[in-house]
């Protein structure tokens, strides 16, 4: 039996590193919105070939962060209210699916990771401290979604991760106040009594307020 060449997992290793440099630089704001995106410039940028750049480009399109015209143009895809309000119509629905599937199913280690996340999250409310806010709300949330146990979900939610944390950075010059804090209060609460309906509705609501923060940073 021949060897098999190591040339596709080279590629891979390739277009995995494209596409982490691209995204980041996309999510902090390196590179703006609206922003054309040259192919020579991100390979000698980068110091790759045409080919995992390209490849990194075709999945940040698939992910909504950078658009195509053929013939015509690759950029940065701008932000826009219509864009984000799709977004988190299926964020929340996706993060109420996960936490309704998971309270039957959490255990007292589960309910111990929310409450610690939440404090995360209101110390750094406190402070200001817009970045670490989010990153405790993802904790809190992920929670439930490791504990669905549903690998599409997941998948979704991997695959809207890069444009929510870009929407998320928009929204940090406004952060949550009282109401996102009573909503994470009343999630923790329905989730320890067990009412699975009940945590789905207040993580949905939960997540329509985020929305709403961001479609209010779009308009102004």
């Amino acid at each position: 039996m021949p060897v098999p060449e190591r040339d596709p997992v080279d590629r891979q290793l390739l277009r995995d590193s494209a596409y982490a440099a691209l995204c980041d630089a996309i999510v902090e704001g390196t590179l703006a919105p609206g922003e054309t995106l040259h192919d020579h410039e991100l390979c000698a940028w980068l110091g790759l070939s045409r080919t995992p750049v390209r490849d990194a480009l075709h999945r940040l399109e698939d992910e909504g962060l950078v658009e195509t015209a053929p013939q015509r143009f690759t950029r940065v895809r701008p932000l826009d209210q219509a864009g984000a309000q799709h977004a988190f119509t299926l964020i929340a629905a996706v993060q109420g699916l996960a936490a309704e599937l998971a309270v039957p199913a959490l255990e007292r280690d589960d309910l111990a990771a929310l409450g610690r996340a939440n404090d995360a999250y209101v110390r750094a409310l406190r402070a200001g401290d817009g970045p670490s806010a989010y990153d405790a709300d993802e904790r809190f949330h992920g929670v439930f979604v490791r504990r669905a146990g549903n690998p599409e979900i997941e998948h979704v939610l991997d695959r809207l991760g890069p444009a929510l944390r870009r929407l998320e950075r928009l929204a940090a010059r406004q952060l949550p106040g009282r109401r996102s804090v009573a909503q994470h209060q009343a999630i923790i609460a329905r989730a320890t009594a067990g009412d699975a309906g009940a945590t789905a509705s207040a993580t949905r609501a939960n997540w329509h307020t985020l929305g709403a923060m961001v479609d209010a940073a779009l308009a102004g």
